[in-house]
């Protein structure tokens, strides 16, 4: 299958720039880069792709062997760079997708030269001295809730999600986006989230990188991002003057900042 039918896959930007592959979490798709897009389209050249199972990418390649680990979806990010021809593209995950992301480096050093992780989380679950956030029991509650009730589960987890109660269209837009992804795919793409454990992975991540935190996130705690900070020798940790865990809807021109300048320090 034609792979920007597949993912859904835009281009935009400056053709002579470098590359910067923008990737959201579950539950969202690439729409969700909208505030990011403008600050970058100048200077770089902008990919943006929605997984499969997400936003308009094809329903019929799902596969849910395939998906069923983030291996699935970070070869979905390997081949969009392939199709492209991507070499040291810049990529930039959203939650999940900083672990996809450092999964699909691994698969092809040659195509990712950097990585930017906004609001990562390694391990959902609490650990022994390792704190994810949540305990089994809580990820089983989620899980349980999720399965058995979807657009309900949407409805009252993306507020929490999203965060910023002052800006409520926030939470609204994230509500929507859940609940426009199929409930049995995203079923598939939220077990293998919140079941991950990526922590091993870290260590082998080679290319500059950048952890973006928020200064209160539920989803991934601050304790995470010094964890990922430790964990990826070389990497720069920066907490943003931002809350929940969608800095580039909720605070762009901080989280664009903070990415740009990044950027730059590559050139």
């Amino acid at each position: 299958m034609d792979i920007d039918r597949r993912n859904n896959v835009t281009v935009t930007g400056n053709p002579q720039g470098p590359t910067v592959v923008l990737a959201h979490g579950f539950g969202c798709d690439q729409n969700m880069w909208r505030l990011t897009v403008p600050a970058l389209v100048e200077d770089y050249r902008v990919v943006l792709f929605d997984y499969v199972g997400s936003g308009r990418a094809e329903p019929s390649a799902f596969s849910e062997d395939r998906y069923a680990s983030l291996d699935g979806y970070a070869r979905d990010v390997v081949e969009v760079c392939k199709a492209l021809d991507l070499r040291d593209a810049v990529f930039v995950g959203h939650s999940v997708s900083a672990m996809i992301g450092v999964l699909a480096a691994d698969m092809a050093p040659q195509r990712i030269g950097a990585l930017v992780m906004v609001a990562p989380s390694p391990r959902y679950i609490d650990d022994d001295d390792y704190r994810g956030g949540f305990s089994v029991e809580d990820i089983d509650e989620l899980l349980e809730s999720l399965e058995s009730n979807y657009l309900g589960w949407s409805a009252a987890m993306a507020p929490v999600i999203m965060g910023n109660a002052e800006q409520p269209e926030l939470g609204e837009e994230l509500t929507n986006s859940f609940c426009a992804t199929d409930p049995d795919m995203a079923r598939v793409f939220a077990r293998t989230t919140f079941l991950s454990d990526s922590r091993d992975d870290l260590k082998r991540v080679t290319v500059p990188t950048l952890v973006l935190e928020c200064t209160q996130d539920v989803i991934a705690p601050r304790e995470v991002g010094a964890f990922v900070h430790q964990a990826i020798p070389g990497s720069t940790l920066v907490t943003l003057d931002a809350t929940g865990h969608c800095p580039h809807l909720s605070a762009p021109e901080v989280t664009n900042e903070a990415i740009t300048a990044f950027l730059a320090g590559l050139r």
